[in-house]
């Protein structure tokens, strides 16, 4: 019983300590590179990275050890396609890119492990890409087997990563995995998702 009552008495003081703390605010700006690929349904063609950037700004409201970051940032993702596979089966070597420039909304929960100016961080959640921008180029042995220039106005993927404060100085390394299809081909019907690693830095503006 008195290990009981020392657990809960623990337990509540805990949650007062936490309720009772005010929560803290940053915002600041960041940027970055990425490496993206776009991955076709049942393998239709290959996928190969190709590089992009990231340039936008951020927010974190952190509690009790968590925090909610939001993001709003311009970036450009893509694909470069060396084969294509025809409806018998056979692959086709033809060259063929793709490439999007995007405005992107991630949702991030995380926490940290050490205090606010040193500290390692863990993040994920949801991502909303707005396409504003598409630049494409493919040889004719893809537009006779798929509508490779047909693509959605937006997506949404999954992100996850970790990173570390530095001061006012924060290193972010992500990967996001597409979980929409962009193609809305009607020929084919090739199923495409964005894969992508994100290597960031930023810059907080008010710690």
């Amino acid at each position: 019983m008195k290990t009981i009552l020392l657990a809960a008495g623990l337990i509540l003081s805990t949650g007062i300590s936490a309720m009772a703390q005010s929560p803290s605010f940053t915002f600041g700006t960041k940027g970055g590179i990425n490496y993206s690929s776009l991955k076709t349904k049942d393998d239709l063609s290959d996928k190969n990275s190709i590089m992009g950037y990231q340039a936008g700004v951020f927010s974190r409201i952190g509690l009790a050890g968590f925090y909610f970051q939001p993001e709003l940032y311009l970036g450009t993702k893509g694909n470069e396609f060396l084969r294509i596979e025809d409806i018998n089966g056979t692959n086709i070597t033809a060259n063929g890119k793709v490439k999007f420039t995007t405005l992107d909304l991630p949702f991030l929960l995380g926490t940290k492990i050490g205090p606010n100016k040193l500290n390692l961080r863990f993040m994920a959640g949801p991502v909303f890409s707005f396409i504003i921008d598409e630049n494409s180029s493919f040889a004719q042995a893809f537009r006779n087997i798929a509508d490779f220039e047909n693509y959605k106005k937006q997506t949404l993927g999954l992100q996850a990563g970790t990173g570390v404060d530095l001061g006012n100085l924060t290193l972010d390394f992500r990967y996001e995995a597409g979980l929409s299809n962009v193609s809305q081909s009607e020929k084919y019907s090739p199923e495409a998702k964005f894969d992508s690693f994100e290597l960031g830095n930023t810059v907080i503006i008010k710690p």
